[in-house]
Formats: C-alpha cells, structure tokens, sequence
C-alpha cells in the first residue's frame, strides 16, 4: 500500500461514516457552502466541474463528500487540472472540511493565511501545484492534522517554527520546493511524527535541529538540501526508529560515522553523492536489516568491505564512482538476496568472484571501467537466470563470450564493449529475446554475424564496430523490428548490404563505415524509417543511392564517400532540410545540380568532390547560412561562381577546382572573412584577381593557378598575413610582382607564380619569406638580378626560376647550389660556379663597373685592415679579461668541431653561434630542461635560431657514433609545417649542440601558464594546435623512412609561432626506429607525458607517443595538465565534459562544440592503457582534418568523459 495513503484511511473511513441527515438549519449551512464552491469555480479557468451549478445540493459536486449532519467534509479533486488559485476559496465557510486534497492541479499563487481556520481538518494535500511564497504561519492552527503534504512546489522562505503546535501529524512532506532552516530553538517537537520528506529544499548548512526531538521518525528524507559538514553521530542517538534515511546529494565530508550501526531498525540508508572518505567502516556489515545501501558518488576510496558479506537481507548495494581500490570480496556472494549491485568506475582489480554464483537473484549487474581481468565464467551466467542488465564494458576482460550467454533469458541490456574478447559471437545470443540493447564494440571478435541474431526482436541498440568481423551480414537483420541504432562500422564485413534492413520501420542510426560491403544499396533504404545518421562510408558500394534515404525528413548525417555508387542524387535529398553533414566525395555520381540540391539551412559540411556532376552553382546556395566546409571539386560544373556564395559569413573552406567554371571571380567572394582555404584552380575563370583579397585575412591557402586570369596581382593580397601556400600559376597575369608579396612572411609550403607574363625585377622584399621551401616563378619574363636577400630564405628546399630574363649570380643557399639545371635554364645572364653556369667574373654585364670599383677598393683595404688591427688588439685584450671570468668557454671558440652536420639550408658555424650567444651567456638562456638549456641566437644575416646544449653522455648511450650522425643526418631533413626545422648539429669538448628554428610564442606550456595568453587562445585556436601536432606526429611515424618516434611529446616540447601555428621539437630523445628491431632503449620522456607500459618495460613504439599526445591534447583543451582527471577517470571517478574544459574560455557551442567532443573522443582513446587499444597517428590525423562521425547525442553538459576511456 502507498505510504502516503496511510495517513489518509481515518480520515476517509470517517467521510463514510457520514450520511447526509438534512435539517432547516444544515441546509443553510449547505447554501452558503454551495455559495463559496461555486466563487471559487468562477475564479478557475475553464475548470472540468459541471456538475457544480447554482442551486445544486454541493453533496452532489464532482469530488465532494458530506457528513452525516450535510455538511462538506472532503474535497478531493486531485488530478483535474484545475488553473487558478484557493484565494478566492472561503475556507471560514468550510468549518466541517476534514479533508482537502487539490494534488496533481496547475494552482498558482500563495497559500492563504485563512487557510489556518480549518480546524477540523485532517488531511491537507497541495503537492504538486505552483504554490508561491513563503508558508502562512497560520498553519500551525491545523492541530488535528494527520498529514500535511505540501510538496512540489515553489514555496520558500523558512519553514514556519509554528508547525510545532501540529502534535497530531504524521506525515509531512515538503519536499522540492525552496524552504530554508526553520527557527529550530521555537519549533517544537513532533512526537506522533513518523515520516518527514525534505527533500530539494534549501536548508544547508546544518541539518534542521528539530529533527533530534522527533524520536519516533521512521523515515526522513533530507537529500538534495546543500547541508555540509560531517554526518551528525546525534541522528543515531535521537532517532532510532529510522528505517529510511536519505541524505543524497549534499556536501557532507569526513567518514561516514560508525555510529550510524546504533540505528538496528534500518533498511534503508543513501548516503550517495556527498564528499564522503573513506575507509568504508566495517562496521556497517552489522547493520543486519539493511536492504538498500547507496555509497556512490563519493571520493571514499580504500577497499570494499568483507564484512559486507553479513549483510543477508541487502537487496541494492551501489558503490560506483567511489574511488574504491581493491579486489572484490569473496563474501559478497554471501549476500543471496542481492538483486542489484554496481561497482562501476572504481580501481577493482582482479576477477569476478566464483562464489558470485551464489547470487541466484541477482537482476542488474554494473561492472564497467574497472581493471577487472580474467573471463567471464560459463557457471555464473547458469546461476544468473533472473538477470536482466549485465554492463561489464571498459575493463580487460579476456576470452570468448561463453555460450551459456543464451542462458539468461530475462536479459535486456548487455553491454560488453571496450575489452579484449576474441573468438565469435556464439549464436546463443539468439536466444535473448527480451535483450533491447546489446553492445559488442571495440573488441577484437572474428567471424560472421550469426544469424539467430535476427530472433532479437526487442533489441533497439545493435553496436558491433571496432572489431574483427567479416563475412556477409544475414539477412535475418531484417527481423530486428524494434531496433533503432545500428553500428556495425570498422570492421571487415563484406558482400552486399541485406535489402531486409530497409524494411526497418524504427531505425535512426545506421552506421557501417569502414568495411569492404559491395554491391548496390537497398533501393528502400529510408523509405521505411526515421533515419537521422546514416554513414557508410570507404566501402565499394555501387549502383544509385536510395531513391527515400531522406524520406523520413530527419536526415542529419549522410555520409557515403570513398564508394563506387553512380547516378544521380536522389530527390528526397533535395528536400532534405534536416542535413548538416554530408559527404559524398570520390563517387562517381553524375546530373544537374543546381537541380538536384536544393535548400539547407542546418547545413554546416558538404563535399561533392571527385564525381561527375554537371549544371551550375545555384545561388540558393546564400541560404546555407551554417555552411563552413563546401568542396565541389573534380566534377564538371560550368557557368560562372553566383555572387551570392558571398553572402556564406561562415564559409571557412571553399573549393570548386577542377571544373569548367567561366566568367570572372566575384568580388562579393572576398566578404567571406571566415574564410581559410580558397581553392579555384583549373577552370576557365578570367578577369582579374579581386583588390578585395586583402580582406582575406584568415586565408591560409589560396590557389586559383589553371585559370585564364589577367592584370596585375593586387598590391592587397600582401593583407592576407597567414597564407602558408600561394599558387597563382598558369594563368596570364602580367606586371610586376607586387613588394607586398614579401609580407606574406607565414608562407611555408609553396608560392608558384609559374607560366604567367610577370615582368620587371624580384623584389629585395622576397628575402623576408624565410619560411617559404618551394618556390616557383619560372616561364616569366622577369629581369635583374636575384637580390641579395634571398640568403635569408634558409627553409627553402626547391627555387624554379627558369625561363626568364634573369641574370648575376646564385644566392648562397642550397636550394640553389643543389638545384638541377632544369630549374635555371633559359635564363642566358646567370652566373655561378656551380649547375653548369659560366663563372661570373667573365659571364657578368657590370665587368666595366667593377674596374671603377677596384681603385675604391685598392685604397680601402690599407684603411680597413689598420682598422681590423686595431680592433683586433682590443679584441684580444677583452679577451683575455673575459678567459678569466669565463674559462670554461674560452678554449671552445678557437678549436674546430669534432662533429658537424648540417643540414642543406644549414649555413652557420659553430663560432657563428659561439658569437651570437656571447659564449652562451646566461642573458641569452631562454629555457632549461632536463637534457640541457636553450639560448636564442641572433646570426649576423639576421636569421634567429634556437640552440640546445646539452652535455655529452658519458655511460656510453651513445656508443655507436656513426648511427648518431646517421640520425641527426636524417632528422635535418625532417620537413612538415608542423615540425620545427633541425638545422644542425655539432659536438664540442662534451657539449652537443642542436640549432632549430626559432619559435616566437614560445611552448604551449608557458601559453597555457599565462592568463591573458590563454583566454587569447581561443577554441579554433586551440583545435588547430591539437590538429597540428597530429600531423606531426604521423608525418613522423608513417611518412619517415625509417620511421621516426618522438619520445618526449610534452606541452613544452610543443611550440606556437605568432600566428599560433603548433610545431613539434625537442629531438634530442629522438630515436630512429627500425621496423625489424624491438628497439629496447633508455626510457625517455617528461613526467606526467610517458605511457604507462613504459614503468615496466623499455619497449619504445610509436604508440608511446600515441599517449604523449592524448595527455597534451587534453592539457591544450582543459587548460592544465590532465594528470589528476585521468587518475580520477581511471579510479572510477566520472567527469562531466564541459567542467573539465578550460573555464578561462567561454563553453563551445555549435559545430565548435562537436569538435571539441570528436577531439576529446580521440584525444582520450590515446590514453588507453593497452597500447594496443590506441590508435595510429595516422588515423587520428585523418580524423581530425575530416570529422566525418562527429555529432553531439547529448548536449555538451551531459556527456561523461568516462565513456571515451
């Protein structure tokens, strides 16, 4: 029977008792009753009481009931969604009224003070209204009451000290409403008071004293009050009757008090989220009657009790997310009546015990994210017949999935992802036929889906990806019709996709990427269903796309690139306006379409790339107003580019290479400030390059080479500061290169302005592109002498300057001195000593200016060489003052090198260094690490560099010097964006030094540390670093022949140039990896940054750097070094993501927001323990750069970190 009804059977035994005997004066009575019900009515808005009418005996009203003498003594209109409030009810009117109960309406207002003149009642119900303000005092008038329930509203204030007058009452309930600490030294005690439910109010922060002088509770409910402090000993002296008691959800800290077992009567004690500590007492395992012991939630930690074992009657024992630390106890299986145990995120190492066979009732079993090993015993699931949810997912368990599964025939939920089960799904899996969620991913299963799977017709929730399945999917699929997600990608499953799953009436989610199915696509697909995410992405899929995929009109991801499929788009695709993500790249679909697409506004992704497509752009396309990404590349789309595509503001990459694009560039394209990449190459594009580029200033890649464009290029385009590749070739612009060019300092990877008619002399302002590694302005008519300053173009690795009018001589870099002949030619003034050109003293048109020269410089010298005497003899003499103070250094500048590597841009010495940094003076220290210090160096053509210096190893690490040199020599020629150019190396009386590039930002570290530079460090930023080191990382690891393994990634090893572009550095630890050799070497790496196999063994692989750089990518997006979360994480402790994110920023929305998730998502996914179980550099990098499956399921305050692990 219902507790809250208890209270009320008196009362309405005595409303049966009365059977109405009506005098003259009763039915006057029963007039000005009528009267006052009816007031009351009138002031309701449209209230379901037709039978309340004028004239009516009130007896007769829809929920009245009358005495013996006629006079009301119930209202009961519970439940009728009455609208209004009881102000207007006359309560004086109703003297007999014993019971009023109006729970379950829509009542708004205050509680009237009049209220308190019902004298007579016993029964008062106003839960679950919207009653306001503060409870009228004259509630303590009601002293016959019996139960007062208030609750479920939004009452506040204190709770009156006057509810002490009611002596009588039993029941009172004020739950969830606003009510504070009530005067307690005022309030009486409340000796008939068996239940009290305070729930959700505000009486923190002490627990309400009036409580301890109700020593005949039995149930007390305080959770969700904000009370702190330590759990009161006095509550097992005062109360000791309690059977129930609820303090969840508050800050009580300190131990849970041993004397909490004085209280012999209770069953039920919830003590979950609190900051309770640990070690859980002993003692509790006395409390002999408990049936129901909650602990979760708090940071208790120690181990779980033995003594747990005596507790015979527990039914409901949950001990997750506590910080526990030990193995299970074998005397848990003594507890056989227990139907519900979770111990889920906790440090519980071990297996699962034998004796928890004994727990034949056992119906929910949560297990997940522990370190619990071994397999699964066949005899526990024989036992476990009652079982209806078993959740052993995230831990390390091994072995197959035993065929006794099919035993548990109750079972509806079976989570078993992210562990290392091998072996088939056992076709008994069939025989769950109440399972409606069963998750299998990220393991490493074989062999084919069995086809009993299709007896499943409860499930909703199917997951299999991540494993090792193959064969062709059973067409028995089709029978799943209750199902709703299915993700079946990752996997090797083959054959064609069963046209059964079209026939799906309820799914939503259907995943299958990354597989090898063939064949066409069920013509049905989506006819039949509410699809919202559907990517099959990297298979061989062929023939059209379903004709309904967006039938349903909830289409939100579609991704099907990287197939064979053909044809045109569907038409329920053009009126998709659901779509945000969609990917239909490396097809071969063909049509019109400016008439196949049609408007979306959620539209935030869309690639068309590497298909057949013809027609036009339409200018529909302005009302893509979330539109970020748009590619169309490698189709055939002709007409010109709308103007409208201007209006895109959000538009960040756009590219329409490769088709038959006519007319000029609008200039409307350069309001597109978002915009980064810009891609109109090969086309037929003319006119001329908009002066409007220059408000481009987030481009970072422009190529509109392959067109017929004409004119100069704008002075303007020297604006678009952050450009890393310019490629304008093969077009026919003319003039001369605009100086401005040299602004573009960010330029890295290319600048080709090849197979134009530029004219005139190479600007001087070109030296500045000291970052800049290929080159070309070949097939030109530009004239002069390259300038001097080009010397400073150190990174340059490929310079093309053939076929022009060119002439002097080389500039003294490599990218020259190496360069083939093919790469000058056709220039007839060159001169060098080296690629075939004459020498320059009889190839050079100024030979007759240079005599004039001679006489200048014959009465020079005399003059400069007494002046070098001189400053020579100065020179020694502070010298021999500075050997004094600094005589460890003296001998080092006049003693060439032992070993030197450069690299081909490499053009300094070591003495050039030895100068710069003033023999490595302590004003030039810019940082010390464990292997050495930094110093910046300034080289006299202004270059700057850092230089590492580092003390010799003298235990023999380096016992080969011939491999080390072959390393150095291979890292120096390392080149990516993304990784800080090695410049040298040299070795010199027990220092080695290494010369990188110059970062000016400094590390991520330091970035992070500072407070205005973090908060400056926005988001996009933050993701673009993230997405940096990525690429880094995997150049190294898959692109490096041998590959190349970090060894120490760390924030500080991850350094940001002005524009905050991230580049990797610090190869001092860096070893070369011989894919043959086990590679067993000295551990290296920062604290905090090494994977944790690396504590047992000195096994370096890449995955080693694989969790460096999940810690770092979590370190950039919280802001600090994620030690302490993923301890927590790994404890059992949840984390909700958007607390852990830096608070210095904003919190992500928006397609921001999904980024951060999907980078969160892998960043965690490196930080597994098993190395195995990380992914490749290879594939996070891709993942980054694409984002295919990225989507929010929940919002962002939601999703628990735990579930990535």
């Amino acid at each position: 029977m219902d507790r809250d009804l208890e209270p009320v059977l008196p009362v309405l035994f005595l409303s049966l008792l009365t059977l109405p005997f009506l005098s003259p004066l009763s039915l006057a009575s029963a007039q000005t009753e009528a009267q006052a019900l009816l007031a009351w009515k009138s002031s309701l808005v449209d209230p379901p009481l037709s039978s309340w009418n004028i004239g009516g005996n009130p007896c007769n009203f829809t929920g009245i009931q009358c005495n013996r003498a006629g006079r009301v003594s119930v209202i009961d209109l519970q439940g009728l969604d009455l609208n209004g409030n009881i102000e207007n009810l006359n309560f004086s009117a109703l003297p007999a009224l014993t019971t009023l109960n109006l729970n379950r309406n829509s009542l708004v207002g205050s509680i009237p003070s009049s209220i308190g003149t019902l004298s007579s009642l016993f029964l008062l119900d106003l839960a679950h209204n919207n009653f306001t303000g503060s409870i009228p005092s004259s509630i303590g008038n009601l002293t016959e009451i019996l139960s007062l329930n208030l609750s479920d509203n939004s009452l506040n204030g204190p709770i009156p000290y006057q509810m002490g007058n009611l002596q009588k009452v039993r029941h009172l309930d004020l739950g969830s409403n606003y009510l504070e600490n009530p005067d307690s030294p005022r309030f009486l005690s409340l000796l008939s008071l068996s239940n009290l439910s305070l729930y959700l109010n505000s009486l923190g922060p002490s627990v309400p004293e009036f409580i301890f002088r109700c020593s005949n509770l039995t149930y007390l409910d305080l959770s969700q009050n904000n009370i702190s402090g330590e759990i009161p000993v006095q509550l097992a002296s005062a109360v000791k009757k309690l059977e129930y008691l609820n303090l969840t959800v508050n800050f009580f800290e300190g131990q849970i008090p041993k004397e909490l077992t004085n209280l012999r009567q209770l069953k039920d004690l919830r003590l979950a989220k609190n900051m309770l500590e640990g070690p859980i007492p002993e003692e509790l395992g006395s409390m002999s009657n408990l049936r129901i012991l909650e602990l979760y939630e708090n940071p208790l930690g120690g181990p779980i009790p033995g003594s747990f074992g005596q507790l015979r009657m527990v039914e409901r024992l949950d001990l997750r997310n506590a910080l526990l630390n030990s193995s299970i106890p074998q005397e848990l299986g003594y507890c056989t009546n227990l139907s519900y145990l979770a111990l889920a995120n906790n440090n519980i190492t071990g297996t699962i015990p034998a004796s928890f066979s004994s727990l034949t009732k056992m119906r929910e079993f949560g297990l997940s994210g522990t370190q619990i090993t071994g397999e699964i015993s066949p005899e526990l699931l024989v036992n476990w017949t009652e079982l209806m949810s078993l959740q052993l997912q995230e831990n390390e368990l091994i072995g197959t999935i035993p065929h006794e599964i099919g035993r548990l025939s109750k079972l509806t939920v079976l989570y078993l992802f992210a562990n290392s089960f091998h072996g088939s799904i056992p076709s008994e899996i069939g025989d769950l036929r109440n399972l409606t969620e069963l998750d299998l991913s990220a393991n490493q299963l074989t062999g084919p889906v069995p086809s009993s799977i299709g007896n499943l017709a409860q499930l909703t929730r199917l997951s299999l990806f991540g494993n090792k399945l193959s064969g062709n999917l059973p067409l028995e699929i089709g029978n799943l019709t209750s199902i709703v997600i299915i993700d079946l990608s990752e996997n090797n499953f083959e054959g064609p996709f069963p046209k059964t799953i079209s026939s799906l009436e309820y799914v939503e989610l259907l995943y299958a990427y990354t597989n090898k199915f063939s064949g066409e696509l069920p013509a049905n697909l989506g006819q039949h269903s509410p699809l919202t995410n559907v990517s099959l992405s990297n298979n061989t899929f062929s023939g059209t796309l379903p004709a309904g995929i967006c039938d349903g009109g909830k289409l939100v991801y579609f991704t099907v690139d990287s197939n064979n499929v053909t044809g045109p788009l569907p038409q329920s695709l053009k009126n998709c306006s659901t779509l945000v993500r969609v990917r239909l790249e490396r097809n071969q679909l063909s049509g019109n379409l400016d008439e196949a697409l049609g408007v979306y506004p959620e539209l935030v992704y869309m690639d068309l790339s590497d298909n057949q497509f013809s027609g036009k752009i339409s200018p529909d396309w302005r009302k893509c107003e979330k539109l970020t990404y748009l590619h169309m590349a490698r189709n055939r789309i002709s007409g010109e580019i709308p103007t409208e595509i201007g209006q895109l503001t959000e538009l960040a990459d756009l590219s329409l290479s490769s088709n038959i694009l006519t007319g000029e560039i609008p200039k409307e394209l350069m309001e597109m400030i978002r915009l980064f990449k810009l891609n109109l190459s090969d086309n037929r594009l003319s006119g001329q390059i908009p002066m409007e580029i220059g408000q481009l200033t987030n481009l970072t890649n422009l190529d509109l080479s392959k067109n017929n464009l004409t004119g100069p290029i704008p002075e303007e385009i020297g604006k678009c500061s952050k450009l890393l590749s310019l490629d304008l070739s093969d077009n026919s612009l003319n003039g001369t290169i605009p100086y401005q060019i040299g602004n573009l300092v960010s330029l890295q990877s290319l600048l080709d302005l090849s197979q134009n008619s530029f004219s005139g002399r190479i600007s001087p302002d070109f030296g500045k592109l000291t970052a800049l590694e290929m080159l070309n302005l070949s097939r030109n008519n530009l004239s002069g002498g390259i300038p001097s300053s080009f010397s400073n173009m150190f990174s340059l690795s490929t310079a093309d300057i053939s076929y022009n009018q060119l002439e002097g001589p080389l500039p003294d870099i490599s990218a020259f001195k190496n360069a083939s002949a093919a790469y000058l030619t056709g220039n007839l003034g060159l001169c060098g000593q080296e690629n075939g050109l004459h020498p320059c003293e009889s190839s050079s048109p100024t030979l007759q200016r240079n005599n004039h020269r001679k006489l200048a410089i014959t009465i020079a010298v005399p003059i400069a060489a007494t002046l070098a005497l001189a400053l020579l003899i100065i020179g020694i003499f502070c010298l021999c003052r500075k050997t004094q103070e600094k005589s460890n250094f003296a001998g080092e500048t006049n003693v060439g090198s032992e070993i030197s590597i450069w690299s081909s841009e490499g053009k300094m010495t070591y003495n050039d260094i030895v100068k710069a940094t003033d023999n490595f003076d302590e004003r030039y220290c810019i940082g010390k690490g464990g292997h050495g210090s930094v110093y910046r160096a300034m080289l006299l053509g202004g270059q700057i560099v850092a230089v590492k210096r580092m003390h010799t190893p003298e235990n023999g690490d380096l016992t080969s010097q011939k491999s080390f040199e072959n390393e150095i020599k291979a890292l120096t020629e390392v080149r990516h964006r993304n990784i800080v150019k090695l410049y040298g190396f040299c070795r010199q009386h027990g220092y080695m030094y290494l010369v990188y590039g110059y970062m000016e930002r400094g590390s991520v570290a330091r970035v992070l540390q500072e407070e205005d530079e973090a908060r400056e460090l926005g988001w996009g930023k933050r993701l673009h670093v993230v997405g940096g080191i990525a690429h880094a990382l995997a150049y190294l690891h898959h692109d490096c022949v041998p590959p190349i393994v970090h060894r120490d990634v760390s924030s500080n090893n991850v350094l940001l140039d002005t524009e905050y572009e991230a580049c990797i550095a610090d190869f001092g630890t860096a070893k070369l990896l011989n894919p043959d050799s086990s590679n067993w070497t000295t551990a290296a790496g920062a604290y905090g940054y090494m994977a944790p196999e690396l504590a047992y063994t000195m096994k370096v692989t890449e995955k080693c750097d694989v969790y460096s750089f999940g810690v770092v990518a979590l370190e950039i997006l919280t802001g600090r070094h994620p030690g302490e979360l993923l301890t927590n994480l790994s404890q059992g402790q949840e984390a909700i993501l958007k607390d852990a994110l830096d608070p210095r920023l904003s919190p992500p929305t928006g397609q921001l927001a999904e980024e951060i998730v999907c980078t969160v998502m892998l960043a965690m996914s490196c930080t597994r323990a098993n190395p195995d179980s990380r992914p490749t550099m290879r594939y996070i990098s891709q993942e980054l750069s694409a984002r295919s499956q990225t989507f929010l399921s929940e919002p962002l305050g939601a999703i628990r970190m735990s579930k990535y692990l």
